[in-house]
């Protein structure tokens, strides 16, 4: 039995890993946070400027994640510098603070192969390749609608997109994410099984921007 259980462990992939080498990963995953939903749950205990009204945030960059099949890397060892205030400061106005972007680095980033530098351009390249749906951004009154419908939004605005390459997450029972699978070379291309997962909530909270 204990001879069964090892063959198995040497098939089974895992869930997340940390401290794997830098650069050794399958695909990209670009997480677009909801802002509004992050104030409602977050932010506004934390009294984030992101959340104050007129800044107009939206769908944010909540990162671009180095992604395996089944799983993905973070805190990857690396020989790369720490990124510098000026490089994450430089990302406030897709991510919302120098904060998030610091730690997108040092969990994320470092993972890529790249240095701090060149991952943040190709994070705001992938995120400016994205269409927001105005849909959405134009949004004047709370509504609850079926997640899918989010979804759909995306792909309408983004032709190249395919349905098994987006992924809409919920949190407490609001729109949260829209997760957009890409290839190394940012194109689009399909989730992995542990992406692909849809939020299924039919009724789910969708506040407009402050």
């Amino acid at each position: 039995m204990r001879r069964l259980f090892a063959a198995l462990s040497l098939f089974a992939a895992p869930v997340f890993a940390e401290g794997e080498a830098a650069g050794d990963f399958d695909y990209y995953v670009l997480a677009l946070s909801w802002t509004p939903t992050w104030c409602a749950l977050e932010g506004d205990d934390r009294e984030s400027p992101q959340c104050d009204a007129g800044r107009g945030y939206g769908f944010t960059l909540h990162g671009l994640w180095p992604q395996y099949e089944t799983g993905w890397p973070s805190y990857c060892r690396t020989s790369e510098r720490p990124a510098t205030r000026g490089q994450t400061g430089a990302m406030v106005d897709i991510m919302g603070s120098s904060g998030l972007a610091f730690h997108q680095w040092r969990k994320h980033g470092v993972c890529t192969g790249l240095d701090a530098r060149d991952y943040f351009d190709l994070s705001r390249l992938a995120y400016e390749r994205v269409a927001r749906p105005g849909v959405i951004r134009e949004l004047g009154r709370e509504v609850t609608l079926p997640a899918h419908v989010v979804e759909a939004a995306f792909l309408e605005a983004n032709p190249d997109l395919g349905a098994d390459g987006v992924t809409v997450t919920c949190r407490s029972s609001r729109i949260q994410e829209v997760r957009i699978c890409l290839t190394r070379e940012l194109e689009p291309r399909r989730c992995g099984t542990d992406v692909v997962r849809d939020c299924t909530q039919t009724n789910a909270l969708l506040s407009p921007m402050r």
